[in-house]
């Protein structure tokens, strides 16, 4: 293998930039001209020409108080030129399709509780800046949208968990608390000083379902207490595990955001516990090493803006 095949083909080829400038030149029979064509100094054009001169070896324009001309080896290069301009023009077109086909649809799977109570804000948001782009939503557990995310069925996903599947990269975006909560008439309502963890992981409680982040949280605080009770209702959505409480089934185990009215209206009571903490992070997850683009992009930077 001779020297030259190992160099690296961009370090005995002129840039882009050069070769266009050479069209430019051939164009107008200036290099001045040819300079303000391309919005650069004179200088600066000369500069590029003589190092592209350099590069080949080879004179490629004759310079004259009358303008610029090429040489005959200019003419042949000036033809090369203009057929990797075209493609570099072909390829451009190109790549702003890609683009345009990735900025007009927007695929988000999201946890029961962010899809619920945060992501329609975020949503709203992004249209205003992005009024083109058509979004779809899958609403699941934080298992399930992991899943779809790993598939590529999904363009950016936001879970809940403790933790964070590998292959997937993630960034926090919120913190949130769970909250034990029962209706008035619970004898747990009356307790102004709460209970205890072992209590709370000893009683049946309407929970939602393995696979949650709600549910992985839950089970990881109470693990030092003995593990969970069996549940008294195992239920797939938020909005089903608060109802059964509201209707006096018993204690339920929920994000805060999703009872913030509830207890406002003091129609739950939220019942402190004592013993372990039920914080979390609440987070965006994509492939590893496939870092968010357009649309996407512009939803995870919404979601790290102040509300």
């Amino acid at each position: 293998m001779g020297n030259e095949e190992m160099v690296p083909l961009a370090h005995r080829v002129p840039d882009l930039g050069a070769l266009e400038l050479l069209l430019a030149v051939a164009r107008v029979g200036s290099l001045s001209g040819a300079a303000r064509g391309l919005g650069i100094t004179q200088p600066a054009a000369s500069s590029r020409i003589r190092a592209m001169e350099t590069r080949l070896g080879v004179a490629l324009v004759d310079r004259s108080p009358r303008g610029s001309t090429l040489t005959a080896e200019g003419a042949l290069v000036t033809d090369w030129a203009r057929r990797v301009v075209e493609a570099a023009e072909a390829f451009d077109v190109g790549a702003q399709a890609l683009r345009g086909r990735r900025d007009s649809r927007l695929r988000v799977a999201a946890s029961m509780t962010i899809a619920e109570y945060l992501l329609p804000g975020w949503l709203i948001a992004l249209r205003g800046q992005r009024p083109g782009t058509a979004v779809s939503l899958h609403a699941g557990n934080s298992a399930l949208v992991a899943e779809l995310v790993l598939a590529h069925e999904a363009d950016l996903g936001f879970v809940e968990g403790l933790s964070v599947p590998e292959g997937l990269d993630s960034v926090v975006i919120a913190q949130d608390r769970l909250v034990v909560a029962v209706a008035p008439g619970h004898p747990w309502a009356r307790r102004s000083r709460g209970v205890e963890a072992a209590e709370v992981a000893a009683t049946p409680l309407i929970l939602r379902e393995r696979g949650s982040g709600t549910r992985q949280v839950l089970d990881a605080a109470l693990a030092a207490s003995g593990g969970l009770a069996q549940p008294l209702l195992e239920l797939a959505s938020t909005t089903a595990v608060k109802s059964a409480a509201l209707s006096g089934a018993g204690p339920c185990v929920l994000s805060e955001l999703a009872v913030g009215d509830e207890l406002g209206s003091r129609r739950l009571v939220e019942v402190p516990v004592a013993g372990t903490g039920l914080a979390r992070a609440l987070r965006a997850v994509w492939p590893t090493g496939a870092r968010p683009a357009g649309p996407a992009r512009d939803l995870l930077s919404l979601t790290r803006r102040p509300a």
